[in-house]
């Protein structure tokens, strides 16, 4: 019988991924997708001037919700054993990527008194 297949309800991703073909790909499976514009890509539709066509929809919103999510597991990856995945086994994986999360949010918890604040 095989797996159900999903599609996708929004694809967020970089620059890199912006290419004529891959947007086209996507429009054609009828995924909705936030893909920021390469700046060359802008200038030579600008060069072309009404031949260059429209610029893409983008909703800077979502995407500043990508960029937040990625920043997050940069600062996970700044563990070396998160980084490297010293632990082979699952739940000690596990363990150690939530002991990096709690101490990355310790540091930013705002609601600490800090030896720097005087009340």
């Amino acid at each position: 019988m095989g797996r159900h297949r999903k599609r996708l309800e929004h694809l967020t991703a970089d620059k890199a991924y912006g290419s004529k073909a891959n947007r086209r790909s996507l429009r054609a499976r009828g995924i909705p997708h936030t893909i920021p514009e390469r700046a060359d890509v802008r200038a030579s539709r600008a060069r072309k001037g009404s031949r260059g066509g429209r610029p893409p929809n983008f909703n800077a919103t979502r995407y500043n919700d990508c960029n937040r999510v990625e920043r997050a597991f940069n600062r996970l990856k700044q563990f070396r054993a998160v980084a490297t995945r010293y632990d082979k086994l699952k739940s000690r994986y596990e363990a150690t990527v939530t002991v990096a999360s709690i101490v990355i949010w310790l540091h930013a918890r705002p609601d600490r008194a800090t030896s720097r604040s005087v009340g």
